[in-house]
């Protein structure tokens, strides 16, 4: 594993048999607070329970990174369906750098995502939203702002119709609401700098998007592995005042083709056999369904190991 970043080492592992019993393996996150930070500690976590030793290196966003595994320079990593296939066929933001040795490990439970605004703010639809200063811009999270531009069309809108307020990142977003420079952010349900957000201004309100076919043709347009998600309010889903409907994607642990059979194998099975102790990290894999990790993925593939995991227990459909 090469270094790139700075590595948050994680509880060491206890050796098991196979090849990666002599190795650490990395996993590639964006930064702490972001989701892909929390769900690739509660996945490293689990690894490390199963005997995996695993040590956690993030980055800003997932277009940094994911080139980074395809070439083999970090074992793992844990990012989103669309932007993984986006970088396998080299489209979009990452036009021009094909990275065809992408594989799937498995896919956990899809991110659930909306802007947030200040729960005492005049702001209750996306619609309100017109003529605010808006976060924008995404220098490295090229991610984003086809997510934004979803969620505005849905209201008849484009980012043009907000004042922009330029940030990197979704954690540099967060930071300019905290900070009143912007009227609403956009994140992850569940994640860290969430709940920090919603501690700092005294409260959130989550935006909510009505379900209907034209909404989800309109999101689709954007990003279109993209489909609508329901949440209920609770201690752990901050912003949601009522039973909504948000924009949501699937979420994936990959890796590398160069990564061994073996490893690949043991970490599918950590992952399967660990939803308990994934749930403990991070709550929001509560909504972890194991015999989804086999799911449809589009135009990327699965890894061989995890394959021979998948056909194992008999969720591999041929």
């Amino acid at each position: 594993m090469k270094a790139l970043l700075a590595p948050v080492v994680l509880a060491a592992g206890i050796a098991f048999s196979g090849a990666a019993s002599a190795q650490t393996v990395g996993f590639a996150t964006s930064n702490p607070g972001s989701i892909f930070h929390n769900i690739g500690t509660a996945v490293a976590n689990a690894a490390n329970r199963a005997g995996i030793n695993a040590t956690i290196q993030p980055a800003t966003s997932p277009n940094q990174y994911i080139p980074f595994v395809a070439s083999g320079g970090i074992e793992f990593g844990a990012a989103n369906l669309q932007e993984v296939n986006y970088a396998l066929e080299g489209k979009e933001w990452f036009e021009g750098s094909v990275n065809p040795d992408l594989r799937i490990v498995g896919l956990v439970m899809p991110l659930v995502e909306a802007i947030f605004v200040r729960a005492d703010s005049d702001i209750r639809s996306i619609e309100d939203l017109r003529g605010q200063p808006m976060v924008d811009g995404y220098t490295a999270q090229n991610t984003i702002l086809p997510q934004l531009d979803a969620m505005y069309a849905t209201a008849g809108m484009t980012r043009a119709d907000m004042q922009p307020v330029n940030v990197p990142s979704v954690v540099g977003g967060a930071d300019a609401f905290i900070a009143g420079d912007a009227v609403g952010f956009i994140f992850a349900h569940g994640a860290g700098k969430v709940r920090e957000a919603d501690a700092a201004v005294g409260g959130l309100r989550a935006l909510s998007i009505e379900e209907n076919d034209e909404n989800l043709a309109t999101i689709r347009e954007h990003w279109p592995v993209g489909f609508f998600a329901t949440m209920e309010p609770g201690p752990n889903a901050p912003g949601v005042e009522e039973t909504s409907t948000y924009f949501a994607y699937p979420q994936v642990i990959f890796t590398h083709a160069g990564v061994d059979e073996e490893t690949v194998y043991q970490l599918t099975k950590a992952m399967y056999e660990g939803k308990e102790q994934m749930a403990q990290t991070f709550p929001p894999f509560n909504a972890f369904n194991p015999d989804d990790m086999a799911g449809e993925i589009g135009v990327s593939e699965f890894h061989p190991g995890a394959i021979r995991f998948y056909k194992e227990v008999g969720i591999w459909q041929e």
